[in-house]
């Protein structure tokens, strides 16, 4: 579970990129993150992945508080950033072995997610290439590889769809779904609403720091059908697009 209470952060010209907002997110869900470029997407999950200090407010994930023990949250999450910028002169496999290290990943244990992940992501045969010689969609692939080979209870996944062909695509939703039922936790960042309405089980829309709306999608078109329409609710959220 990931639990958001009152966080703000502040960048250096004084604008509020997060703006004391609050999020419950629970186990055994997909829990979409909606909102247009620059809305506070990605500096909230930085924030809830250790990656940037919060100003204000406090995040819990499975009981532990990020500020207090952010290694021992760092342990259990998998992230998948926004930019597949990774160590690009080292070939896939020592890539990931490199990750597998970091989390104390035994060798026999990461030699078999290695071949599952490889086999399901069609990556076995690059392994071997220098991770510079992959496409977008060949690194975004590797990427993933190594945040799951911990098997971390917590996904936090950062608009990991971007570049994948659609079978690869189709794998990840598949996989975000089983590891949901399996009573885990599943954020995933995204500005499509085609694809959060296929996949979320509840959605939180952001807009300038502050969240609009928390609920399913249903609740979502509920509203728009008594306040106006689905489309102009995300009028204000898209127009930074």
């Amino acid at each position: 579970m990931i639990q958001i209470n009152g966080v703000t952060k502040v960048y250096g010209n004084g604008i509020k990129a997060v703006d004391n907002i609050s999020l419950e997110i629970k186990d055994g869900e997909i829990f979409g993150f909606l909102g247009p470029n620059g809305a506070g997407k990605t500096t909230t999950i930085k924030m809830l992945t250790g990656i940037l200090p919060i100003d204000e407010g406090t995040i819990v994930i499975n009981d532990i508080d990020i500020s207090d023990h952010p290694i021992d949250v760092k342990r259990i999450i998998g992230y998948v950033s926004d930019n597949p910028n990774i160590f690009e002169r080292l070939k896939g496999i020592e890539y990931l072995n490199f990750i597998a290290d970091i989390y104390n990943v035994s060798k026999e244990d990461r030699k078999k997610s290695i071949e599952s992940l490889g086999e399901k992501f069609e990556m076995l045969n690059a392994l071997n290439d220098k991770i510079q010689s992959y496409s977008h969609g060949m690194r975004q692939k590797i990427v993933v590889m190594g945040v799951l080979l911990h098997n971390p209870d917590v996904w936090v996944l950062d608009e990991p769809l971007t570049g994948l062909d659609p079978k690869s695509s189709f794998i990840l939703k598949d996989m975000m779904r089983k590891h949901a039922d399996s009573k885990k936790t599943v954020m995933f960042s995204t500005h499509v609403l085609e694809v959060a309405e296929k996949v979320c089980d509840r959605i939180a829309v952001i807009n300038k720091g502050k969240i609009l709306f928390v609920g399913t999608m249903d609740e979502m078109k509920k509203q728009a059908k008594q306040e106006s329409s689905l489309e102009k609710m995300f009028l204000e959220m898209t127009d930074n697009e």
